[in-house]
């Protein structure tokens, strides 16, 4: 069997001859040219009768080939005359000083842009820079061939030095750590994820030893007068903002660290409620519902009732209703216009609503009877104010908005940057994970997405 195809030939010989001492080959040499001449007359006649067949085999040879003109490429792509010489490496890579892979690491960073400022702000001894163009080829779906005529693809390998699939060799690997560094956002999602593809289709071993890593970038700068501090996400800002604020409130019965610890849950709470925003209408009214959590024990009919006499306590209008055992569905005139509020099953299982209530709850068993009447948001917007008075916040839409010296401070340096390992738990399921979310299979990845789609806790739209 070779290349998927199988001809079974059967010869009767007089007196045949055969090579070597396992005879394994047929040494007569006037039984082939007659084979041949019998074989091609009766199988073009067989590929002409059944047009279907034929196809099928065509499409084979044609794929035969092209795998082997792919491996060909990538044979030649790796086999440099010197690996370590800076006239076969990538014209974009700013390569580093150091021989040694086991000290030396090369940053993949999204764009020209953030390139230029990694390769100003880097330490030239052990850090090189490939700045990458654009999204790069999702390999799960293209052909080998495609793959390896893809010029950012041919840069990595070529930078890494190590080759591809088979032809990985550990020993020629000219790094031991490879960091995907991308902008804190949907793009730079994708782009980690199709870098992570193609490690894991061609370059597995990498991450089996541990040497592919993700960058932490920072969202937000933090500035007062001389103080300078960079922060990870908005839960690192809250925090920090709490801590320096948390003097604004004043309390008899509760000391700093309690009512630091307090606020840090408010401020969880209060993100908590954002995300239930984007996806429900009148806010104020399932901040209600979540603060209340006893009315929802009662029947619609019940719950229809109390919800509409809050909604006349806030002065809005309520146009049009219409309730089942089920469902609980209101028009509301507010003073931004009309909305619509409807109360089911999709509400009552959404993963924000019960953490909602869950973090309330958390919320009242911290709490003092001195803070039990306060609107305890009102005060954490108390608390922000205090730390913000006077201070400049930058919040990063990319790694390109930072210079040189803040990428190195925040990054790059391995004394205060963050890196995420990638590691693989699971062979098979890492596949079958690759399968469904880049192959090319769209059925199977709605379907996963429809029966998933409640469980979704942070969704970036």
């Amino acid at each position: 069997c070779k290349e998927g195809l199988i001809a079974i030939v059967s010869v009767r010989v007089p007196e045949p001859q055969f090579e070597g001492q396992t005879k394994g080959k047929l040494g007569s040499s006037y039984v082939r040219p007659l084979v041949l001449k019998f074989f091609s007359e009766n199988f073009n006649k067989y590929l002409e009768e059944n047009p279907i067949e034929a196809k099928a085999i065509m499409a084979q040879i044609l794929l035969a080939a092209r795998g082997r003109d792919a491996a060909k490429r990538a044979k030649d792509l790796v086999k440099r005359k010197d690996s370590m010489s800076i006239g076969t490496l990538p014209g974009k890579l700013a390569d580093c000083q150091s021989k040694d892979p086991e000290i030396s690491e090369i940053y993949l960073v999204e764009g020209d842009s953030a390139g230029g400022s990694a390769k100003q702000g880097r330490d030239r001894v052990f850090q090189a820079i490939l700045p990458l163009k654009g999204k790069i080829l999702n390999v799960e779906k293209a052909r080998l061939e495609k793959i390896l005529k893809s010029d950012e693809i041919k840069n990595m390998i070529t930078a890494l030095g190590c080759g591809i699939g088979e032809e990985f060799d550990e020993e020629k690997l000219r790094y031991h750590k490879v960091i995907i560094m991308t902008d804190a956002d949907v793009d730079g999602s994708h782009i980690q994820t199709l870098l992570m593809t193609f490690f894991f289709r061609f370059l597995k071993p990498i991450i089996e030893k541990g040497y592919l890593y993700l960058a932490q970038p920072p969202l937000y700068r933090y500035k007062k007068g001389k103080n300078e501090i960079y922060l990870k996400d908005e839960k690192a800002l809250n925090d920090y903002l709490i801590e320096n604020g948390i003097t604004a409130i004043e309390s008899t019965t509760m000391g700093q660290a309690d009512l630091v610890d307090l606020f840090k849950l408010v401020a969880y709470y209060r993100m908590t409620l954002k995300e239930i925003e984007k996806r429900f209408a009148l806010p104020e009214v399932l901040r209600y519902m979540i603060e209340n959590p006893d009315i929802i024990g009662t029947n619609n009919k019940a719950l229809a009732k109390t919800i509409e006499a809050y909604i006349s306590e806030l002065g809005y209008n309520i146009l049009n209703k219409t309730v089942t055992d089920e469902t609980i569905h209101l028009f509301v005139q507010t003073n931004d216009g009309l909305e619509e509020l409807i109360v089911d099953e999709i509400l009552f299982t959404n993963p924000h609503y019960n953490e909602a209530i869950h973090i309330h709850q958390k919320i009242k068993e911290h709490i003092t009877d001195e803070f039990k009447d306060k609107d305890l948001l009102a005060l954490f917007e108390e608390v922000e104010s205090s730390a913000k008075k006077g201070a400049y916040i930058q919040r990063y839409k990319g790694l390109g908005e930072m210079n040189p010296e803040q990428l190195w401070e925040t990054t790059m340096t391995p004394e205060n940057r963050r890196l995420l390992q990638v590691t693989i738990g699971d062979d098979e399921n890492a596949s079958d994970t690759f399968v469904l979310f880049m192959g090319d299979e769209v059925e199977p990845r709605r379907n996963y997405i429809e029966s998933h789609a409640k469980d979704v806790k942070h969704l970036d739209v």
